[in-house]
């Protein structure tokens, strides 16, 4: 008999799910939700009942018996500083998510979804490379503002398959090879990976490295005190415009790639300015991951949604290329990551830590 995994994938309008026998994929879904429904609850845990009808919709239609399932994981939310790797899901991380402790982000249901999901079918669930994986240096913590600690937050999951496969074509393992990292979603995340240790990357969430379609990036200090005293923004007002009215968005009202470019290609000289801004910074933050590394890593690698855009690619390599290899891997691979990790658990091949 085949035993068979669930993942489930909670991200800001969708939740991806999937059945995987083994590393072999059997069913995918992604229900994308109206994000006025999601607006009506405050916590993001609170969307667990709304979320859970589409799934059991899903999972019903599978027609799946109870004992074939194996393990349920999930998406890895942000938590207290990890270490890499996998997770049992427990009570701790469950208070953890369901009271925001560390961060109100759709992928505190991940753990949510999966333990219910476990309890159904009374097997594990589990949690990996949750976005807190943090191997920082004490050196790298450090911001120059006592009150202010540099954090390690990051798209973990998807960077350390992308660099694990990569390292494969080298023959090699994760953990014997150094990359620059680079995942170019509706955040960007530019890792220095050092023996597949996150030992350094920006903040992409809010307030380090490069803009992206949505959020700020890093801006002037001296100019965001005065935004923050101007009286136009409550906190969560201009939390809300850092981290999801700015960048593309801000400046041309439109965070779809395939539109901007669109836009460059009609001759929209404000539209090209932008974005050639962006990879403009990207490239540079990948200077500093590769200054991080000391120079010694096999190759920069760029990942992620937006790593399909040609223009994009071919923007960046322009101010990085000197630096070493550039490999392109577009797309993400979040989904065959967590199930690569239920494949490794189910085979004895990995040992889950406790959170």
């Amino acid at each position: 008999m085949s035993y068979h995994m669930l993942i489930i994938n909670p991200g800001s309008t969708s939740t991806k799910m999937a059945l995987f026998d083994g590393g072999k994929q059997l069913a995918e879904e992604v229900i994308r939700h109206d994000p006025k429904e999601l607006a009506r609850f405050d916590n993001v845990a609170d969307q667990f009942d709304y979320r859970m009808e589409g799934i059991n919709v899903w999972i019903d239609a599978l027609n799946l018996q109870p004992e074939q399932i194996k393990a349920v994981v999930g998406r890895g939310a942000p938590l207290k500083p990890l270490e890499g790797g996998s997770y049992h899901i427990n009570e701790a991380m469950l208070k953890a998510v369901r009271t925001r402790q560390y961060s109100n982000h759709a992928s505190n249901l991940g753990a949510i979804i999966a333990q219910h999901l476990g309890e159904r079918y009374g097997v594990p669930s589990l949690i990996s490379d949750p976005i807190t994986v943090d191997n920082f240096t004490d050196v790298a913590r450090v911001s120059g503002v006592p009150e202010i600690e540099r954090k390690c937050r990051s798209h973990a999951l998807n960077i350390k398959e992308v660099c694990r496969r990569e390292a494969e074509k080298l023959n090699r393992r994760l953990d014997e090879v150094n990359f620059v990292a680079v995942h170019m979603g509706g955040g960007i995340s530019v890792a220095a990976l050092k023996g597949g240790r996150i030992v350094d990357v920006n903040d992409g969430l809010l307030g380090m490295g490069p803009f992206s379609p949505d959020r700020a990036g890093a801006v002037p200090i001296g100019g965001l005190v005065k935004l923050c005293f101007s009286g136009k923004f409550v906190e969560k007002e201009l939390v809300d415009k850092l981290s999801k009215k700015s960048g593309l968005v801000g400046y041309l009202g439109q965070a779809d790639l395939r539109e901007v470019e669109k836009m460059i290609a009609g001759g929209d000289d404000k539209a090209r300015l932008y974005f050639n801004a962006m990879a403009y910074q990207i490239a540079k933050e990948i200077g500093i991951a590769a200054v991080v590394l000391s120079g010694d890593f096999e190759a920069i690698v760029l990942t992620g949604g937006m790593a399909n855009s040609t223009l994009l690619i071919d923007e960046i390599k322009k101010h990085v290329s000197f630096l070493g290899k550039v490999t392109v891997v577009p797309g993400e691979f979040e989904m065959e990551a967590l199930a690569a990790v239920g494949q490794r658990f189910l085979a004895g091949q990995e040992q889950p830590k406790a959170y």
